[in-house]
């Protein structure tokens, strides 16, 4: 009989994490933050930080992408650009916390991060 282990041997071969909810996880066990933006150097660095924060993390590269994820991963916050934030707060349901991604945080990936945690104590308590 041959045994097959869960894990996997040496460097990760996948190009991009997947990111959402999976049939395992506890509820609050981390707090799902879904990306949004076209800007790939920026989302990927918020990414790694965010992972490295045991934060669950998925992007999206376009509105209308994110806007049919919505009902399937059931994000706990959502970060997205001013314009694109306006957009989905109109098509998200009430339960799900939008932060403005600003110039600043656009420029300087540690601001963002900074008000994700801000925004997930504030909503945690």
């Amino acid at each position: 009989m041959v045994q097959t282990t869960q894990g996997h041997r040496g460097p990760e071969r996948r190009r991009r994490p997947r990111g959402g909810r999976r049939a395992g996880d506890r509820e609050g066990f981390a707090p799902l933050v879904m990306l949004v933006g076209d800007q790939q150097a920026m989302m990927e660095r918020s990414e790694a930080i965010l992972a490295k924060l045991r934060f669950a993390v998925t992007t999206s590269a376009s509105v209308d992408h994110a806007i049919r994820l919505l009902p399937e991963l059931k994000p706990d916050l959502v970060v997205a650009g001013e314009m694109d934030a306006a957009r989905i707060r109109r098509n998200a349901p009430h339960s799900v916390t939008i932060v403005v991604m600003d110039r600043g945080m656009q420029a300087d990936p540690d601001a963002l991060i900074q008000e994700i945690l801000r925004t997930v104590r504030r909503t945690a308590s």
